[in-house]
């Protein structure tokens, strides 16, 4: 992906390509990445149509960081460990930027004893399974109408530009976010702790990742003054036209015994 961007985005660049890849990339990291994997599939942390759902869950799908159950077993497997009290480096992401970018991009942690991970939801769906089971092969359609509309240009911004930068920004974020930044959090007892980023307008309110260890299930990331949250902007639209509900927020959610403010 990464090669088809830069040489054939520079064969056929366009201004309009540019457009195709910024807006493209918006759509499926926020709408995709942000609420429908991230804060309705993992953590349930809003209410919507089961076929509003599948259509959000797809354009996750579209960022090319895997399939609903990828995400899901990544995802839980990584704050488990990271909520424990001894976390391998590969997990919480503290190593080195480089050995990170190697182990997080080109390798899988084996695992000696494996959890058995339960997803109702995922298992007992069709399209959820062919969705995870076709994940890669998602951009094909996505590759056909952008070639139709605009030619090989807009397929190398709006699919391989999008991809890359999807997959090396969520890592780079994901770095950072657990070892630099501020923190108003402290989880007690866990051995990772998430920092926030003032990148909300880049990362779709993804980036204040501390706000996010200490409220998982909230659907609002952003929870101090001046920190941008576009996520939970487009999540008051939906609610606002009946396609979601239920939104969650910090002070709708259980009391964690072992969370601190840092004053």
């Amino acid at each position: 992906m990464a090669l088809g961007w830069v040489i054939l985005g520079s064969l056929y660049f366009s201004w309009g390509a540019v457009a195709v890849f910024v807006m493209t990339s918006a759509v499926t990291l926020c709408l995709g990445h942000s609420l429908g994997m991230h804060r309705w599939l993992i953590h349930g942390a809003f209410e919507t149509s089961p076929a509003l759902g599948r259509v959000l869950v797809w354009l996750g799908t579209l960022t090319g960081l895997g399939g609903p159950r990828t995400m899901m077993f990544t995802h839980d497997i990584r704050d488990w460990a990271q909520r424990s009290t001894a976390c391998h480096p590969f997990l919480s992401h503290q190593s080195g930027i480089t050995r990170d970018f190697w182990w997080q991009l080109h390798c899988k942690l084996h695992l000696d004893k494996e959890p058995e991970f339960r997803f109702p939801l995922l298992l007992d769906t069709p399209f959820y399974r062919w969705l995870q089971a076709s994940s890669m092969a998602q951009q094909l359609p996505v590759v056909l109408l952008l070639f139709a509309a605009g030619g090989p240009g807009w397929v190398a911004w709006g699919v391989c530009g999008r991809v890359t930068v999807s997959i090396f920004g969520h890592w780079l974020v994901g770095w950072f976010a657990h070892n630099r930044g501020s923190r108003d959090w402290h989880l007690e007892g866990a051995s990772t702790q998430g920092y926030n980023l003032p990148l909300g307008l880049l990362t779709m309110g993804e980036s204040f990742h501390n706000n996010h260890h200490a409220f998982p299930g909230s659907a609002r990331l952003s929870l101090q003054s001046g920190q941008c949250d576009p996520g939970w902007w487009v999540l008051n639209g939906l609610e606002r036209l009946g396609l979601v509900w239920n939104l969650r927020e910090p002070d709708a959610l259980p009391r964690r015994e072992n969370l601190r403010g840092i004053a």
